[in-house]
């Protein structure tokens, strides 16, 4: 069973990148290889949604939600990569 705290690897990345969800190394301490390799997948998949999804450049609003998820996902991206290289998964 996974240990996700959204129910799945794919609602994880969904609530880090909407803000709901914070990051920090004590929150991979209990998964397994195979959950984080799950969570660098979606975690890179929402990233690329969000990406992608390109709002009118007028809309400062929107620019500034959208650069702000880019920002979440990045920053747990980078921890999730720190916490693999400490622990060498």
């Amino acid at each position: 069973m996974a240990s996700f705290p959204g129910g799945s690897a794919f609602a994880m990345a969904r609530d880090i990148g909407e803000g709901f969800q914070s990051v920090t190394e004590r929150t991979f301490q209990r998964m397994t290889r195979v959950d984080l390799d799950k969570l660098t997948f979606e975690m890179d998949r929402r990233l690329k949604e969000v990406r992608g999804n390109q709002p009118d450049i007028d809309d400062m609003h929107a620019v500034q939600q959208r650069n702000r998820k880019i920002q979440r996902l990045n920053t747990a991206m980078m921890i999730l990569r720190a916490f693999r290289m400490k622990r060498k998964l």
